[in-house]
């Protein structure tokens, strides 16, 4: 006799992403990109130092990181002529057989023993032109599938196999690359993106793409966002946040070092408490759909900073890993509650578009902060940076909760 399902999994907001028919097809496929993802984060800048001159590692892995996330902004807005009138599966599936390709090519060429770090960052750079357009395929697509009630629910799987691929993909790598060099890593990963395309060509039933005229120019989700403000305002409070958490990058490894005088695996600590926070945030994302949206999106913000202070203040360690894992827990929150708010906000048939030009403006946020976190520590210290970071962002969440409110009393 088959067991049925109790009522608590039945009743859980999760339930009617996990038994979609096509949503089944697709998670899978979904997972493993994304642990190969999580494995190249660390492959990505280990293999740049493998190859750079010794005296200009610092250069390439920085050229090699940007490459690798930088390009998919040129690529939302130059191809804009080219994919707005794709469905949202195919952009994923030639996102994804882009990126097999070019990444699959830099082991080939290793193996060949042509590769040199320049054409390693080419390599990267192309692989990752197509990537807000996949992005954005995912969110449409899942959008089309699931009602509206479900959409925060479907953000926060999505958010959750990204935040788990954080905790496992690098240990795996590091792994690997003990076997057999970082090259490898990069040959797995492009891998991964082969069983993604085949996933979205294979396992989206035929869907019809906006017929010719409907899709817009090719900045039509930039001119979607301009003139609505909900959006405008979302995409403004969005890239503030991602760029003033961009220090981070800089300071804590700094503060960890110099400020701590701690080994590596105290930063990988503070890593892996914000991965593990991210995780379970994931699973808490799916249950915030009858708080209203905007408020708890801004509340989100303010108390990520919040909890980045204790580091800031030079609290006892234990306390401040902690407080990075009770950031994590919000992360992914915010990611599926900012994502659902673009869904409902966004004319169903240039969503795609939309997407695409807000995942290209959230790609540049983390950069420039990261770029503007190097004068920071430089002037203010390490720990410094890392308070000034934490108040600002706690600031901006008022602020943004603040102008919402004024907002909403002139509209009634």
């Amino acid at each position: 006799m088959p067991l049925k399902p109790t009522r608590t999994i039945t009743t859980s907001p999760y339930w009617p992403v996990f038994t979609h028919s096509t949503l089944r097809r697709l998670l899978p496929g979904f997972t493993v990109s994304s642990l190969g993802d999580g494995m190249a984060v660390v492959a990505v800048s280990w293999l740049a130092i493998e190859l750079a001159p010794a005296a200009q590692r610092g250069t390439w892995v920085a050229l090699a990181a940007a490459a690798y996330t930088l390009s998919g902004a040129a690529g939302a807005v130059l191809l804009g002529r080219f994919l707005r009138h794709r469905s949202p599966a195919r952009l994923v599936a030639c996102d994804a057989l882009l990126r097999a390709t070019a990444l699959g090519a830099i082991p080939v060429c290793h193996a060949l023993g042509t590769l040199s770090i320049e054409l390693y960052v080419v390599l990267l750079a192309v692989s990752s032109v197509l990537h807000s357009w996949g992005r954005a395929g995912v969110y449409t697509l899942l959008a089309r599938l699931l009602p509206e009630r479900d959409h925060l629910a479907g953000n926060a799987v999505l958010s959750g196999v990204g935040s788990l691929s954080t905790v496992l993909g690098p240990p795996l790598a590091g792994a690997l690359i003990l076997r057999g060099g970082a090259v490898t890593v990069i040959a797995v990963d492009a891998a991964t993106f082969l069983v993604l395309a085949a996933t979205f060509f294979f396992g989206v039933p035929r869907d019809e793409a906006p017929a010719p005229g409907e899709g817009g120019s090719r900045t039509a989700g930039f001119a979607v966002i301009r003139r609505t403000p909900a959006l405008l305002g979302l995409l403004g409070l969005s890239s503030a946040f991602f760029c003033l958490f961009g220090p981070v990058y800089v300071a804590l490894p700094l503060h960890v070092s110099d400020g701590l005088g701690g080994p590596a695996g105290l930063l990988a600590a503070f890593y892996t408490a914000f991965g593990i926070g991210a995780v379970l945030g994931s699973v808490l994302a799916g249950y915030l759909s009858r708080l209203p949206m905007w408020p708890t999106t801004t509340g989100i913000v303010v108390a990520f900073g919040v909890f980045l202070l204790p580091t800031g203040l030079g609290a006892p360690t234990t306390v401040a890993v902690l407080g990075f894992a009770a950031a994590g827990l919000l992360w992914p929150p915010y990611a599926a509650l900012s994502t659902a708010l673009l869904q409902r906000s966004a004319p169903r048939h240039l969503l795609p578009q939309t997407l695409a030009a807000s995942s290209a403006v959230h790609v540049l946020s983390v950069p420039l902060g990261t770029v503007l976190g190097g004068p920071l520590v430089a002037g203010l210290g390490a720990r410094e940076t890392l308070l000034v970071s934490a108040v600002s962002i706690a600031v901006l969440g008022l602020a943004a909760a603040g102008a919402a409110r004024v907002a909403q009393r002139r509209g009634s």
